[in-house]
């Protein structure tokens, strides 16, 4: 249960009469009408207040739900006086209107059963509020919006005010605070809003006449029993704001939790926690050396070039322990090539090649569905780092960095410079779950240099370190990550659901 549909659970049991015990001796809700009914009429007579129309006799079809027989199903201006806003000629201009001055409520002005003395709280000047035939608030009145947010509502904590057109004022008749106490639980409860819903007469917005307002059923108990049900819930519903608040901790931890079991499933992988580690499998240092050695090999058959050295990994760069057949590397040295897209933009037409941008890959898989053109000459002349092939990986390396992409087609494409091209000598699918670790978002992170639009360096990304398991090791992690991911996204679909 939600903590809205707890409190909505403990607001109608308390105008159903459930939520304490009835007591003869508290009298009944029939005796406390025909007192107000008395007194309503000695101010009429007083002409302090205005005769008005009898309404409708409530009919037993109309009546929602049971109530103890002490209590009166009433309509609400048998209680209280329903007042609309002045919507004559001295209605005020938004204009004309300041934040010095009278009050002037509006429905932006109520927020939690009161009136927001923000900037928002516009205000009327004297000569404004004296010019004004109708609406005027007195201290305590109760104010409804019956247009656009219907049932918005608050009780009016100042000295005198006047309403918007969109309100009305709910004012007692008599001296009853309690009245106007239990007036407020009503104005909370799913009775109040199916009410709304009843006489709702708007189309493109939201309306309610204050004629219909008048007419909305309400429950009246005797007096004493709506103290003590005032008593009862003053004691509940802190409860349900704690209840709220827990809750929403709650909702964020689920929301949360697929997630952090990712990162922490990837965190548990680079640091040779998912699997065990095998002697039989060899060494992380012997599998880079047969990487240098291929490397090696590539560049005396030209096929890539000869760079500068990387510089030696220093102990201060080392962010945790990993095993002892493990070896920490720079990415570049177990990569083939690493390169970003043409700094010059390209060329383009109506059909050729697709020149991929990182909206096509922001979902994390290539989408071609709606790229732009670059000539076929223009890819032909490009340099084979720069060309993806099936098993090669794409980074995206300015704006929204880090997100890495696995090339799994053999399509002929080419790519922005906000991108680079991996081109691994190991296992694909293990470096690409390293790369959407918090290892390499670290380091990203404080590699990104700009202002508008943060970049990773060519030079930076390739510096990155990395853990390197043995060959046989990283298949098995990989393995093992497949089987778990899964069940995390699982949880992140359920919790999008909840």
């Amino acid at each position: 249960m939600t903590p809205q549909e707890l409190r909505n659970s403990i607001l109608q049991l308390a105008i159903q009469g459930q939520l304490v015990e009835q007591r003869p001796e508290e009298g009944t809700a029939e005796e406390l009408y025909q007192q107000i009914q008395a007194e309503k009429q000695a101010l009429i007579k007083a002409g302090k207040i205005k005769k008005e129309k009898p309404l409708p006799e409530i009919g037993e079809d109309e009546i929602p739900f049971d109530v103890p027989k002490s209590w009166k199903w009433v309509r609400i201006s048998n209680i209280w006086n329903i007042i609309n806003g002045d919507r004559g000629k001295n209605y005020p201009a938004k204009s004309t209107l300041s934040h010095i001055g009278i009050p002037f409520i509006s429905a932006l002005n109520l927020h939690n059963n009161t009136i927001i003395d923000d900037d928002k709280l516009l205000c009327l000047t004297e000569s404004q509020y004296e010019k004004l035939g109708n609406g005027k608030l007195i201290k305590g009145d109760i104010i409804v919006c019956i247009r656009g947010s219907l049932g918005k509502h608050g009780r009016f904590p100042f000295k005198k005010g006047a309403i918007a057109s969109s309100l009305v004022i709910i004012r007692s008749s008599i001296d009853m605070a309690l009245l106007d106490d239990f007036l407020m639980l009503y104005l909370e409860t799913p009775l109040f809003y199916s009410e709304i819903r009843r006489y709702d007469n708007g189309t493109a917005q939201p309306n309610l006449a204050a004629k219909s307002l008048e007419q909305f059923l309400f429950p009246l108990p005797p007096l004493a029993e709506q103290k003590r049900i005032a008593a009862k819930l003053e004691e509940l519903l802190p409860l349900v704001d704690r209840y709220e608040k827990a809750y929403s901790r709650l909702q964020e931890l689920n929301r949360r939790f697929p997630s952090d079991l990712q990162k922490s499933l990837l965190q548990q992988a680079i640091q040779g926690k998912l699997v065990e580690q095998r002697p039989e499998e060899g060494t992380a240092e012997e599998l880079y050396q047969q990487i240098q050695a291929e490397k090696q090999a590539l560049i005396e058959t030209g096929k890539i070039k000869k760079e500068k050295p990387l510089p030696e990994i220093g102990e201060d760069e080392i962010p945790f322990d990993i095993p002892k057949s493990w070896k920490w590397v720079r990415l570049y040295s177990i990569c083939e090539s690493i390169a970003d897209g043409d700094h010059q933009p390209p060329p383009q037409v109506h059909h050729g090649v697709p020149f991929i941008v990182i909206s096509n890959i922001s979902k994390g898989y290539l989408d071609f569905s709606n790229t732009r053109f670059v000539p076929v000459e223009y890819y032909e002349a490009l340099s084979n780092d720069r060309i993806p092939r099936k098993g090669d990986i794409l980074f995206t390396v300015t704006g929204s960095y880090g997100i890495p992409v696995k090339v799994d087609c053999d399509a002929l494409f080419c790519f922005q410079r906000h991108m680079t091209l991996l081109k691994l000598l190991t296992n694909r699918s293990y470096i690409y779950n390293i790369l959407q670790s918090t290892l390499i978002k670290t380091q990203c992170d404080a590699a990104a240099t700009g202002t508008a639009q943060k970049t990773v360096g060519l030079t930076s990304l390739r510096s990155i370190i990395i853990p390197l398991p043995p060959l046989a090791e990283q298949k098995r992690i990989v393995a093992k990550l497949e089987e778990l991911l899964p069940l995390g996204e699982k949880l992140n679909s359920s919790s999008a659901q909840v």
